[in-house]
């Protein structure tokens, strides 16, 4: 990292040692670091929890500590080898099992909280290779503290899930792509080509990174940074270096179940487990926001539903009403299992309504989801109703809501400033969060975690915009303390 390094023919200014200066660009850097274990800290004292998803994750670990099998523990110790997640975050898991203890999930959460803080500085480092000349050194440092004071990012270093890990992971690939372009060999290939694997090993669509990001390590060389015979051959090796733990994936899953498999299936159902296609398509037709996939898409099967939790907008007719309520009633009484009848009688509630408003279904309603990940507020790890914006129920709690949904534009609008100023890569960066809202589009149940993978191209694009805006606000006051009417 570079953040606190000066220029040694730059004078300095008057009344100020020149030995001071450096002293004070480095209390920045270590002053942000501080800031953000503190914000961490807290955090974890405040929000850790074990959920649902990590109990797979933790479920699997310990049955490759204990077994060597990549399975869950059924009834009466038996083992059922799964596939329903990569094998990424369970490994990770796994290694700090054996070093911390199994179960210790607080101790995976310090080695997250350490991943992120580097991942911090790898982003303040990117900026400083990115931004123009002229402030390259104030984009580092206002992408630096952006990033460790982020509660959004912060929240997930702190939650034994795979956001944590997968930040870090882009931020290694965004400043691997940099350094490459810097100083063009192996070293640094081979840096975004672990990067880059290992982020698709997590979930299925960390493969984006390695698609918005690859194209941005070779276009833009000069033609004499490398000779175009050892590219091709570098670039073919970490292609295969890349797909190898992928086809040892997909080996092992033709193998044990006899499918072509080489991510995770969409449904997160195993082979032979039931698959609910008519209640996801119904839900589709109504589901804008993260109370609905709360109250109701998680809620389903095994919990009781409740037909005045549906919001007005899933019913286009009295009839539907009273159809989804036979649904709901026989669901019920089935002892809260979707069977085929009533999966087949919500695949027809949902041919009805999406033949009666194809729009809704096919664009508004994605488009509405997707801006519900981008927009709500960040609550969905906090004790805050769901129905944050009802003022008259919870006085502190909306007023809180909006504070933490104005920061979260405020991310976004300077990121918009910095991608009108173009460092370089921001089309790579810009591509990478256009594949990652393409990709939500198609997402039924929508959460605000989805979009915590784009905060770190967030961080670098308002980094460079901040310190712009700071750069001439600076350069004005300059000027009109030294204009003659100002004395």
């Amino acid at each position: 990292m570079e953040l606190a390094s000066q220029s040694q023919s730059t004078a300095p200014r008057p009344g100020i040692s020149g030995s001071h200066v450096p002293v004070r660009a480095a209390l920045s850097p270590i002053l942000a670091v501080v800031a953000g274990l503190l914000l961490r800290l807290w955090m974890l004292k405040k929000l850790f929890q074990v959920v649902e998803d990590t109990r797979i994750y933790g479920g699997i670990a310990e049955n490759l500590l204990w077994h060597g099998s990549y399975a869950f523990t059924g009834a009466k110790g038996i083992l059922h080898p799964t596939l329903i997640r990569l094998p990424g975050y369970p490994l990770f898991l796994a290694m700090c099992f054996r070093i911390f203890g199994e179960g210790h999930y607080v101790a995976v959460a310090y080695v997250q909280i350490v991943l992120d803080l580097v991942a911090c500085l790898l982003l303040a480092d990117f900026a400083r290779l990115v931004a123009p000349r002229a402030y390259r050194s104030g984009a580092a440092h206002c992408t630096l503290w952006l990033a460790a004071l982020c509660p959004f990012t912060a929240t997930y270093a702190v939650q034994p899930l795979t956001e944590g890990p997968t930040v870090f992971l882009l931020a290694l690939s965004m400043w691997a792509v940099a350094r490459f372009h810097g100083r063009p060999g192996w070293k640094y290939a081979l840096v975004f080509t672990f990067a880059a694997s290992c982020n698709a090993l997590l979930r299925p669509d960390g493969a984006l990174g390695a698609v918005a990001l690859a194209p941005a390590m070779f276009l833009g060389l000069p033609r004499t940074a490398i000779p175009r015979p050892r590219l091709i051959r570098m670039t073919l090796i970490c292609v295969v270096l890349a797909a190898l733990p992928f086809g040892v994936w997909t080996a092992r899953n033709w193998r044990v179940f006899h499918i072509f498999q080489p991510l995770a299936p969409r449904s997160a159902a195993d082979p032979g487990e039931p698959v609910y296609s008519g209640w996801e398509r119904w839900v589709g037709t109504w589901c804008l926001d993260y109370a609905s996939t709360y109250n109701i898409y998680w809620n389903m099967p095994d919990h009781p539903m409740e037909l005045a939790d549906l919001p007005v907008r899933a019913f286009d007719s009295p009839a539907q009403h009273a159809e989804t309520a036979a649904l709901f009633t026989a669901y019920n009484r089935s002892g809260y299992r979707v069977t085929p009848e009533i999966d087949e009688g919500f695949a027809k509630l949902a041919r009805e309504r999406i033949a009666a408003r194809p729009l809704r279904y096919y664009l508004w309603l994605p488009m509405g989801r997707l801006a519900d990940m981008w927009l709500r507020p960040r609550l969905d790890v906090m004790n805050i109703d769901l129905d944050w914006w009802v003022y008259s129920r919870h006085h502190a709690e909306t007023r809180f809501s909006y504070a933490y949904a104005a920061l979260n534009v405020f991310y976004l609008l300077i990121a918009l400033g910095g991608l009108f100023l173009r460092p370089r890569f921001w089309q790579a960066l810009l591509a990478y969060m256009m594949l990652r809202s393409a990709l939500l589009l198609t997402v039924t149940a929508p959460e605000t975690r989805y979009t915590v993978e784009c905060f770190p191209m967030l961080f670098v694009l308002g980094g460079v915009a901040l310190y712009w805006v700071t750069y001439r606000v600076c350069l004005s006051v300059l000027k009109v303390k030294a204009s003659p009417g100002s004395r």
